[in-house]
């Protein structure tokens, strides 16, 4: 007999037994969670996921449970309670390469590149496997460092060099870097190796667009309409966006008649301007190509009005001829100016100023006007349509 009168034989196999049902209960733990879990009741889930860790932490069920814990804390928008459930599933189950993906996956969600990247370094040294050097090599991009993510892609590139993956990694570290014409070798080589590969279309789209190639850009929307709508509307508005902006015409109910020839005496623009010295406010509206910034366009500062500056065929103030003394100037910043955003229209009010003698002249046809500001983005203007002369009727 044993201690107590329970005999060694009961006494060890009660010691076998307890084990197993402890293991029993947090099985049954883990399935309640489970259930909970897709009945959307995170909270009640959490609890048996804890519980069923609680019961038996080191057995099969443990790391599982843990996982399934981090998801229901992710549901619930719980970051935080989700890495501690991660960490603390990597502690039992520590060559869990998958479970450190997960990790990295929701430090890289939050732009914690530094902490993703370390979470993904510790996956590869478990597994080395292409799909774990492409999330490393994302985490290094996106943190900076390109010469490291540029390793990556390459060790991708070495395993798997008949899919995109290593190639189109390239694309986006060089494209990172302003380096758009090596991305686009990259983007181009991706999608050859895989047709049906809709994001690499998209990222050339993209490198088009960034360096101005807006027609080769627009072939990639167009294509991508018929195969992928989201990433075509996508890739769309990001040129709208990258666009540079433009004039594009000037309107005719403009009250400056800025067609008339060289010459032009200040009374034909204006009956009041025949009097010496008197002085009349006149406006030009000016149609941009798309949504400005208003601050911008309303800043007189950002405007100039004067003679042509150009020097093609015709282009010259008084088509290059001598000026002649009744010629007046222009005052070289508006009065003021209106942007309507809903017609994407600038309209520039200015002054013109009869001379002494009442016999001023001027070339409205070659008066310009410029403008140096930004669109609602940041862009800056074309700087091949930054201005607009009336001599071409279109800016």
């Amino acid at each position: 007999m044993g201690f107590l009168g329970v005999s060694n034989t009961d006494f060890f196999s009660a010691t076998i037994q307890q084990p197993r049902l402890l293991e029993s209960l947090a099985n049954g733990a883990l399935s309640r969670g489970i259930d909970l879990y897709m009945r959307q009741n995170y909270e009640g889930a959490i609890k048996e996921f804890r519980r069923s860790v609680g019961l038996a932490p080191n057995s099969s069920y443990s790391t599982d449970a843990s996982e399934y814990m981090a998801n229901a804390y992710l549901a619930l928008g719980e970051s935080d309670g989700a890495v501690k459930a991660y960490e603390a599933a990597l502690r039992r189950s520590p060559t869990r390469d998958d479970i450190y993906i997960s990790l990295g996956n929701l430090h890289f969600s939050e732009e914690r590149y530094d902490e993703a990247a370390e979470a993904y370094e510790k996956a590869v040294k478990i597994w080395p496997g292409s799909e774990n050097h492409y999330a490393l090599g994302q985490a290094y991009m996106n943190a900076g460092r390109y010469s490291d993510a540029d390793q990556e892609f390459n060790a991708v590139l070495r395993m798997d060099p008949d899919k995109p993956n290593g190639h189109y990694g390239l694309g986006l570290n060089f494209s990172r870097q302003g380096r758009y014409e090596d991305a686009i070798v990259q983007f181009k080589e991706a999608v050859r190796l895989n047709e049906d590969f809709y994001d690499g279309y998209a990222e050339l789209g993209y490198a088009y667009a960034d360096i101005g190639e807006m027609d080769s850009a627009q072939n990639q929307v167009d294509f991508l309409k018929r195969v992928s709508p989201e990433l075509a509307d996508t890739l769309s508005r990001y040129m709208y966006k990258v666009d540079p902006p433009k004039f594009m015409f000037a309107h005719a109910d403009s009250d400056f008649n800025y067609y008339f020839p060289w010459k032009t005496p200040l009374s034909s623009l204006d009956a009041y301007l025949t009097a010496p010295n008197a002085e009349k406010t006149f406006n030009m509206t000016l149609q941009f190509d798309k949504e400005m910034d208003r601050e911008s366009v309303e800043n007189v500062l950002n405007w100039h009005i004067g003679r042509s500056t150009q020097s093609g065929p015709g282009q010259a103030y008084n088509f290059g001829r001598p000026v002649p003394d009744t010629e007046i100037n222009l005052p070289p910043l508006p009065k003021h100016v209106y942007y309507d955003a809903d017609n994407l229209t600038a309209t520039v009010y200015f002054n013109i100023r009869q001379n002494d003698a009442g016999d001023g002249t001027i070339d409205p046809s070659h008066i310009e006007f410029k403008f140096s500001g930004e669109d609602a983005y940041g862009y800056k203007m074309d700087s091949k349509h930054d201005q607009f002369m009336g001599f071409f009727r279109i800016a």
